[in-house]
């Protein structure tokens, strides 16, 4: 089963890859930036898996960019304490 395929795993996998970026002494605007740039791959070349994933392809596709770097930062803010830390 791959992380795509359930919310929780999903959330825990970005708060992981969060907390490696933040250790390795990534500032919030790279972070911030790299998660745009996961959301735009994502919306253009994966499939959602679950409801929640729908939503977040449903609301990147009818965002402007502005609108898309926001939802990139919740996304940042979601995941915080997620993970294995």
């Amino acid at each position: 089963m791959s992380v795509l395929d359930n919310w929780e795993q999903w959330k825990n996998f970005l708060g992981d890859r969060l907390h490696q970026a933040e250790d390795e002494g990534m500032s919030e605007n790279v972070i911030s930036d790299v998660a745009y740039q996961v959301g735009e791959y994502l919306s253009q070349q994966v499939e959602p898996k679950n409801e929640q994933e729908r939503i977040l392809a449903d609301l990147w596709r009818v965002a402007d960019e502005q609108e898309q770097h926001a939802i990139a930062n919740m996304m940042v803010k979601l995941v915080q304490n997620n993970g294995t830390r």
